[in-house]
């Protein structure tokens, strides 16, 4: 099997996205290796854990000394509260950015040397938050399109050595999704204006990262992968009437 005897280090691993694309590792038969600040809550299943600030590069360059391969970088970790602007001091959206930004940086800097001896890969972990505007999260959004355009050049200047590509996430479902956007009927309303009818899963999220690291994705590099249910409809598409005259003529519905 192509993941037996490889090595997968998933950063922010421990719950939500970064648990759903661990656990699609550890099914395809990878030794997978999560890190954050805290342990999982519930302990994955064929997940092992280390403890490590992504934030504290010293940290990060001893995590992966320890290993004795690398296959496949993650960079997962990352998020944000909601905070407009203005109401926000500049020192806490900085604080985004470093994690958002330049921890995956820091990561993937720190792996280089091990990923280049296998041959391997690294999947960012973007958001389509850096490609639209992103009110209330802007410094969350600015990181993520400095991320996707780092994939680019690390892309090229580690080639071919290292592929590296960006998988760009819409809404997705995990134990948070409350948080973000309320209860069962406002997940529900949420999710009607994804094309697709239904936010993601993070197994979803999981199985592209799988795909992107692997060989069937050997001539893949430098790319974005978008995996948001077909993004969103467009608000001015509800807000026209020509369309809706004509379908009143014509007694479309």
């Amino acid at each position: 099997m192509e993941w037996n005897g490889k090595v997968v280090v998933v950063t922010g691993g421990t719950r939500g996205i970064g648990a759903g694309i661990a656990r699609a590792f550890a099914k395809a038969g990878a030794r997978v290796v999560v890190c954050a600040r805290h342990a999982p809550e519930f302990p994955l299943d064929g997940v092992e854990f280390t403890p490590a600030d992504l934030r504290d590069p010293i940290a990060v360059r001893d995590l992966f000394a320890a290993l004795p391969r690398l296959d496949v970088l993650v960079n997962n970790v990352g998020g944000t509260p909601y905070r407009l602007l203005a109401q926000t001091d500049a020192e806490r959206h900085a604080r985004v950015i470093e994690l958002n930004l330049l921890a995956p940086l820091t990561a993937s800097l720190a792996a280089y040397d091990l990923l280049r001896r296998a041959r391997g890969s690294i999947v960012m972990i973007g958001s389509v938050s850096g490609t639209r505007p992103s009110p209330g999260s802007a410094a969350y959004g600015a990181a993520k399109a400095g991320l996707e355009n780092l994939a680019r050049s690390m892309a090229v200047e580690w080639a071919p050595d290292v592929r590296v590509n960006t998988l760009v996430v819409g809404m997705v479902r995990t134990e948070q999704a409350h948080l973000h956007y309320g209860g069962e009927d406002a997940i529900a309303a949420v999710s009607r204006t994804v094309p697709l009818e239904r936010l993601a899963e993070p197994s979803d999220i999981g199985e592209a990262a799988v795909f992107l690291a692997s060989n069937a994705a050997a001539y893949i590099s430098g790319a974005s992968l978008l995996v948001h249910g077909g993004g969103e409809r467009p608000a001015f598409l509800d807000a026209a009437t020509a369309n809706r005259a004509n379908h009143e003529e014509t007694g479309e519905s």
